[in-house]
């Protein structure tokens, strides 16, 4: 079939090695069944926990049901990307078999969260490769990944973050009192979270001295770099925001506001995909012009960390109307309850469209240095 008359070949990438890993195959479960399968031919790719990637089989139930993460296991056809520019294809390879291509990919969905796939390890691969790719580039999404260089960024774009104090493996190994003397400044509460880790996996709220250390250590089963956060007065606000169709700026979307049940500290895992205690407002009930400096802020965020197309911007609306950046996330969510698409919708780019504009402006992007 010539590449004139062929559809377009879409390779979705989900699971992972990160904790996210259950929340990549939702998320990759939902984009696959929203992809319009007339324009476009879909590879599922999973990555297994242990880092293999597979064919995954037909049958692979991507949804939470009743309580049951998905998982992408290591049954099926191993895969391998060939470090070849000119091929861009798959390649299938069987224990005591010639490897077989699995045909040329023009663009990959790489629909991973955490570290090794949202933190611009994906991405290096990709680049490597000379396949062209649905967000952000090797470095934005390695800065976008790490929560304290993030805020570096916005800090010298001039950009309002909240106080915070970053601490490395090391540092909590040899300077432990010094790191909690710098902790101790910020005041209680805090907010201790994996510097390197989403989807409010290890984060712990601490409203006594006496647990900092015993909640670094549950943000350090996930990531040995932890970041510590002043709690901030305010409501929490999302805004997504899209590249620019050519070159056009980037646009941001009808925000939304996250409502939690009472007995609930913060938006955390559970909140987020299991309990159903959370809503959204879109758009949240603010005034007009705060709702347009939102969406101004946010295009700036996504521009400051040279993110490529999406990103879900967070923030906290402050009791004396300030606006504080919390965090962007270079890869957000894309369940049936997240919030990217619905604040979408809400801005007149209902799923379906949401999913075909992000294809396109991968395709359209230039393979190499930008």
């Amino acid at each position: 079939m010539s590449q004139v008359s062929r559809k377009v070949r879409v390779a979705v990438v989900f699971g992972g090695r990160s904790s996210e890993h259950a929340i990549s195959a939702v998320t990759a479960g939902a984009v696959m069944a929203a992809i319009d399968r007339d324009r476009y031919e879909v590879v599922p790719v999973g990555i297994a926990r242990d880092g293999r990637w597979v064919l995954p089989p037909a049958d692979l139930d991507l949804a939470i049901t009743e309580g049951r993460l998905p998982e992408v296991g290591t049954e099926g056809s191993a895969l391998a990307l060939p470090f070849d520019p000119e091929s861009r294809g798959l390649l299938v390879v069987e224990p005591g078999e010639v490897p077989r291509t699995l045909g040329e990919v023009d663009v990959v969905l790489p629909l991973l969260h955490g570290p090794y796939g949202e933190d611009g390890t994906l991405q290096g691969l990709l680049e490597l490769a000379g396949v062209r790719y649905v967000g952000a580039g090797v470095l934005a999404s390695a800065v976008g990944q790490d929560k304290g260089f993030m805020k570096l960024v916005w800090q010298a774009q001039g950009l309002p973050v909240g106080p915070y104090v970053t601490m490395t493996d090391r540092e909590w190994r040899r300077e432990r009192k010094r790191k909690l003397d710098e902790i101790a400044e910020l005041g209680l509460p805090v907010f201790v979270k994996p510097a390197r880790a989403g989807s409010s996996m290890g984060i712990t709220r601490v409203a006594d001295e006496a647990d900092i250390e015993a909640a670094i250590e549950t943000a350090r089963e996930h990531d040995p770099k932890v970041i510590v956060e002043a709690a901030i007065e305010g409501r929490e606000i999302e805004c997504g925001v899209l590249q620019g169709v050519g070159d056009a700026p980037a646009e941001a979307s009808v925000p939304a506001e996250i409502r939690m049940a009472n007995q609930h500290d913060f938006y955390d895992f559970e909140t987020k995909y299991l309990d159903g205690s959370t809503s959204l407002s879109i758009p949240p009930d603010l005034p007009a012009d705060a709702i347009d400096e939102v969406r101004r802020v946010a295009v700036r965020a996504f521009e400051a960390l040279d993110c490529e197309g999406l990103a879900r911007v967070d923030f906290f609306y402050t009791t004396d109307g300030r606006w504080v950046l919390n965090e962007i996330n270079t890869m957000p969510g894309f369940t049936p309850t997240s919030a990217f698409p619905q604040m979408w919708a809400a801005t007149g780019l209902d799923y379906p469209s949401l999913v075909d504009r992000l294809i396109q402006t991968a395709l359209d992007r230039e393979v190499g240095l930008r």
